[in-house]
């Protein structure tokens, strides 16, 4: 595949990622296997021509680093990659989620807050003062991918890298790079991260993380390919049990409770995508990290 053609190329595949963060992780920590990989290590889909790759361990300063890949032959290619800190640490998450297809790539990679960065000041000195080269690094390589909902935006940082382009080699490698960058980055923090031993900070941390999990695990927009391949049970345990394992364990809130805008008379969740009817058509943070907005009516 040259790097100005289209189309995913035969040998192109997401586990590279997966696996120097392995490796990398694997230098600082010593990694256990995670309870969740026993169930999921081995899952079948329902396709022939696809591959499902379930991977979850856990270290004594990550509760769980997880990562599921899909790979349909000349289709469609997915990274689900994610790692959370126990509790005694209020380290971001890091997220790499990426969908391939022969069109186009659709890329979050983000050390997603576990507090949000307008609101909790501290946090975002903490954490993404010192990183904001690394955006300024890919800003025109993997450019902001277009319009985005203020839904969507709920736990991107600061550096979050939001692209679309056509699946080129030289596209990919870029991705890879940006990868490489900020898993490192993210392993440098962990290792510099010091234990809380305040409980009630403990308890906040928490807290905040089950919230997130709450709320990826209702808004997964990967959702409905899993339940083609899986079906809806499947996917339903792949999703909870899985990918934002702890949502049942870490707190006992519902989705509701946390965001009790999306209710509906009927005490239902409103599944629309966007409730504030903004989006985003630029970058809306500026170069020191600080949230400036510029967002239309949607």
């Amino acid at each position: 595949m040259s790097g100005g053609g289209g189309g995913l190329g035969a040998g192109f595949s997401y586990q590279k990622f997966v696996h120097f963060a392995l490796e990398q992780t694997r230098l600082r920590s010593t990694l256990v296997p995670h309870p969740s990989q026993k169930k999921f290590k081995f899952i079948k889909p329902n396709e022939d021509n696809t591959v499902l790759n379930a991977l979850s361990f856990s270290t004594s300063k990550i509760r769980l680093l997880r990562s599921l890949t899909i790979e349909q032959k000349n289709s469609v290619q997915v990274l689900d990659f994610a790692a959370f800190s126990e509790p005694e640490y209020d380290l971001p998450i890091f997220c790499a989620n990426a969908f391939s297809s022969p069109a186009r790539s659709i890329v979050v990679l983000d050390l997603n807050p576990l507090y949000d960065t307008t609101e909790h000041k501290d946090y975002r000195e903490k954490y993404y003062r010192n990183l904001m080269p690394l955006i300024h690094k890919y800003s025109e390589l993997l450019p902001w991918g277009g319009k985005i909902t203020s839904e969507s935006l709920r736990f991107f940082s600061p550096i979050v890298i939001w692209t679309i382009f056509e699946p080129t080699e030289a596209n990919h490698q870029a991705l890879y790079s940006a990868f490489i960058d900020y898993y490192k980055v993210w392993l440098e923090l962990m290792d510099g991260a010091v234990r809380e031993t305040c409980e009630e900070k403990i308890d906040c941390n928490r807290e905040a993380q089950h919230k997130y999990l709450t709320w990826r695990a209702e808004k997964d927009p990967g959702y409905p390919l899993l339940m083609k391949l899986v079906g809806e049970s499947g996917a339903k345990d792949l999703v909870r049990e899985f990918l934002f394992e702890g949502v049942g364990s870490l707190g006992t809130k519902s989705f509701l409770e946390y965001f009790p805008e999306y209710a509906q008379q009927d005490g239902t969740v409103n599944r629309k995508r966007s409730m504030a009817g903004k989006s985003f058509g630029t970058r809306p943070w500026d170069a020191h990290g600080r949230f400036v907005g510029d967002a239309v009516d949607g």
